[in-house]
């Protein structure tokens, strides 16, 4: 990655979306703040536009295939979630009558500029993941202890504030403990974003599972801003990408949980199949078509459980 396009993030090719320019590219988002006066004048200077892709990533790797309409899928599922959060968020405007450019309406939202909090804010209810290897290893999660006897998908008798420290794209995100979020924010703000992410999850988990979802965990991320003076919720929000989603009907620990994700996209990629080593410098093969169908068939599903809504 060379020096300029590094500081844009990832390598992604940019929309030509008249009034806005390209200022940054995530694994699966795109930004934009407004380039002319008319825009300005408009949807404000202080907000940019946040354009979710189609895109998807595995193992800290951009794949070369996409996954139709994913970008639309997490967009309107975040936006249905902030609907339900008693909580500040970022959101401005979500439709073309507000501003958004046609060309990316249904997977963009005009949001408030914020400045991030370097700070991945996770919530765990249940068990697994890397939260369950650390378990193994040492009892704890994020150097919280938890009771014995635990296995692959024991829910916890509280949710826990397990955060990550954020990395460059194409790095691994780093657990952390709570210390050391404080160390980087302060005790006051730590303590807010920990208060913040367990009332998120809290909240959803209940919500979810009333429609037949069980939430093992989320990540959510909150900036400062400015103008309010207040810490406010950004990003994605309880998406297929951010979440760890299991169908409360199949639900059973002790085993790995089938999930609503990429879960087909990283069983495939380490499969024989796909003749991809995980250990190695190359980059992923691209998915076969039935790979790609599958995984949009599980977002597709997610989003219509939890919202009840038909996705068309």
């Amino acid at each position: 990655m060379t020096e300029s396009s590094a500081a844009r993030g990832f390598d992604a090719a940019a929309l030509d979306l008249p009034g806005w320019t390209h200022v940054y590219s995530g694994k699966v988002r795109d930004l934009y703040e407004p380039a002319d006066d008319s825009v300005r004048q408009r949807v404000g200077r202080d907000c940019v536009l946040v354009v979710a892709s189609d895109r998807i990533s595995a193992f800290d790797h951009v794949l070369t295939s996409e996954i139709p309409d994913k970008g639309r899928i997490l967009t309107q599922l975040s936006l249905w979630w902030f609907d339900q959060l008693e909580v500040e968020h970022h959101v401005l405007a979500s439709t073309v009558e507000d501003g958004v450019p046609a060309a990316v309406a249904g997977r963009a939202m005009i949001c408030k500029k914020l400045d991030m909090f370097p700070v991945e804010c996770i919530a765990r209810g249940y068990l697994t993941g890397s939260g369950l290897l650390e378990y193994k290893a040492s009892g704890t999660v994020c150097s919280i202890p938890l009771p014995e006897g635990l296995v692959d998908g024991s829910r916890l008798e509280h949710a826990i504030f397990t955060p990550s420290a954020k990395a460059a794209v194409g790095e691994h995100d780093e657990n952390i403990t709570y210390d050391a979020v404080v160390a980087m924010v302060g005790d006051d703000i730590a303590g807010r974003l920990s208060q913040l992410t367990l009332e998120i999850y809290t909240k959803a988990e209940e919500i979810a599972r009333k429609r037949g979802i069980i939430l093992a965990d989320t990540k959510v991320e909150f900036g400062y801003d400015a103008v309010s003076g207040s810490i406010t919720l950004g990003d994605e929000v309880l998406t297929p990408d951010s979440s760890r989603f299991w169908d409360a009907a199949t639900y059973q620990p002790g085993q790995a949980q089938p999930s609503y994700d990429k879960q087909y996209v990283r069983d495939w990629l380490t499969s024989a199949e796909s003749g991809w080593d995980r250990a190695s410098d190359t980059p992923p093969p691209a998915l076969p078509a039935e790979v790609v169908d599958r995984t949009r068939g599980r977002y597709v599903e997610a989003y219509e459980k939890l919202t009840g809504k038909t996705f068309s």
